[in-house]
């Protein structure tokens, strides 16, 4: 994140002083930042990106906004509502590749926040060892509209389990 963050601040400032006059205050751009769902890792980044880019250069103006995260992010993106996002692998992999909708052509990466492993997590204590002892309970996959649920679809889809009928998906 440091080295992506010194890189945008560095040619957001190199912008804002190339085009300013003495003594004229240059316009305040503002940038709409989709996030995710708050308590989640997204708008976490989401806000202190916008803080650091924020006090890095008074021309601009960052505003992070939860959304419910990946899914509605790419739509908003591609219908011009937000000017960034944060958005998972797996959902842009899908939006990209044109899976279960039209490729997402007018989208492109800028930078990769950090990798998401998945993980299916019990107490110790539980009687559970491996995913498939989770068949029949209900399990938390995540919000419905971030990366998460279609993370573990992928992998449960790797291991012939499905989802939402095999378990109670909370």
């Amino acid at each position: 994140m440091k080295f992506a963050a010194m890189i945008c601040a560095g040619a957001l400032l190199f912008a804002s002083g190339a085009g300013a006059e003495e003594g004229k205050p240059m316009p305040k751009t503002t940038i709409h930042f989709g996030t995710a769902t708050p308590g989640g890792g997204f708008p976490l980044y989401g806000n202190a990106f916008a803080e650091l880019m924020n006090a890095a250069d008074p021309t601009l103006s960052i505003e992070p906004r939860n959304t419910k995260g990946s899914n509605e992010n790419i739509p908003l993106l591609e219908a011009g509502s937000i000017d960034i996002a944060t958005v998972a692998g797996e959902p842009a992999y899908e939006a990209f590749k044109g899976i279960g909708r039209p490729p997402a052509t007018k989208l492109k990466i800028l930078a990769a926040m950090y990798s998401s492993p998945g993980m299916f997590v019990v107490r110790a204590d539980s009687p559970y060892r491996r995913i498939r002892d989770l068949v029949g309970q209900p399990v938390a996959f995540g919000a419905k509209g971030s990366g998460l649920p279609i993370l573990s679809r992928y992998i449960l889809d790797g291991i012939g389990l499905k989802q939402d009928e095999d378990f109670r998906s909370i």
